[in-house]
């Protein structure tokens, strides 16, 4: 299966990535099949050297099949290339026990 994910580089603490396309079986920063671009977090959001990514490409890659990661989606959303990542709501398994959402309201009664 194929990937289009982030490969570290950069020094410690300086991180920098690569945009690769990738076997999913391959380590994160290991072989890779094509560079699409780059991306810098250590960039303002605004900066246009933030994120770099060859558009024909990587629609060249995602028409064979090839998964992004997260975050790399959001970069291909960003500029068009592929639908928006849809976020699901919470479920109720991870919402707060009754004791402890009374104890919440009691609290705010209080204050």
């Amino acid at each position: 299966m194929l990937k289009i994910r982030l490969a570290r580089g950069g020094a410690k603490k300086r991180p920098f990535y690569s945009i690769v396309v990738t076997d999913s079986r391959n380590p994160r920063d290991g072989r890779f099949l094509e560079k699409l671009g780059t991306y810098n977090p250590m960039l303002a959001r605004d900066h246009a050297d933030r994120i770099t990514l060859n558009d024909e490409r990587a629609t060249h890659w995602l028409k064979f099949g090839a998964q992004p990661t997260d975050r790399v989606a959001r970069f291909l959303a960003d500029r068009g290339l592929r639908a928006p990542v849809v976020h699901k709501e919470t479920p109720k398994q991870s919402a707060p026990k009754a004791k402890a959402q009374e104890r919440a309201k009691a609290a705010a009664d209080a204050a």
